[in-house]
């Protein structure tokens, strides 16, 4: 299948390793021309030399700390000007970790500033111009609904599913669809740090349908359909691609 992706452009966010990689690398083997977003800028001179030794376009590289206030601005002004314009937009970076019962307010607004705040705030830079060219992609790399105790992140992403729902129903008329994807155990940095060895195959084994951890591509695959053309009438949806691991029934 042809997803006409072809000379799109793109900014993806946390692209230094796992899922952010794997997307971005995906996208440009389907002609995307990319920004690409993160900390560590020797992971992204490795990934934009990867991807031209393997005949894409080599993306424009936007090294800034998702963290500081004036990141939302930096990178959208360096992707427009790299790019020409962003035609589609891949919330992806993030990160997680536990709270105890009484957790610091500096630790809850950390979470929720790097889980929603600032793609909320990436977005709303780019989604003029998107309407005036009346097309455009927002995908959001997200988390689980199923909350196992107090996590900061879970709160953001649960702030993201609304805001994402909410916008789609406003942007839609102009081309422009908003979805998420939260993913489930894909091998990552975070996962192999967090889990053993030992734990991830009980898991795979008793937990998980399909009986394996997912891969990166995992996720790739469906951003890059739903960043197409082919799924223009796809919108305000909350895909999760985690191998049957959640049992919500919607």
């Amino acid at each position: 299948m042809d997803l006409q992706l072809k000379d799109k452009t793109a900014l993806v966010t946390g692209t230094s390793a796992g899922i952010g990689l794997g997307i971005a690398k995906a996208l440009a083997g389907e002609g995307v021309r990319l920004a690409i977003t993160a900390r560590r800028r020797d992971k992204l001179e490795a990934l934009a030399q990867e991807i031209a030794a393997t005949g894409g376009i080599k993306p424009a590289i936007i090294e800034c700390d998702l963290m500081r206030e004036e990141a939302p601005a930096t990178i959208t002004a360096a992707a427009l000007e790299a790019l020409g314009h962003v035609d589609i937009l891949v919330n992806n970076a993030g990160g997680s970790r536990a709270f105890k019962l009484h957790t610091p307010e500096p630790q809850w607004m950390e979470a929720l500033t790097l889980n929603f705040i600032r793609q909320r705030q990436i977005a709303d830079l780019l989604i003029d111009q998107m309407i005036a060219r009346q097309w455009g992609r927002i995908i959001n790399i997200t988390g689980k609904s199923e909350p196992d105790g107090i996590n900061g992140a879970f709160c953001a992403k649960a702030a993201m599913h609304s805001w994402a729902k909410g916008l789609s129903r406003e942007v839609g008329k102009h081309g422009i669809t908003v979805n998420c994807i939260p993913p489930g155990r894909i091998h990552s940095e975070q996962i192999l740090r967090n889990y053993t060895p030992e734990y991830r195959q009980w898991q795979a084994e008793h937990e998980i349908p399909m009986a394996r951890y997912g891969e990166p591509q995992d996720i790739a695959d469906l951003v890059c359909f739903l960043a197409s053309p082919r799924a223009g009438y796809i919108t305000g949806t909350l895909i999760p691609v985690d191998g049957g691991l959640r049992r919500y029934q919607f």
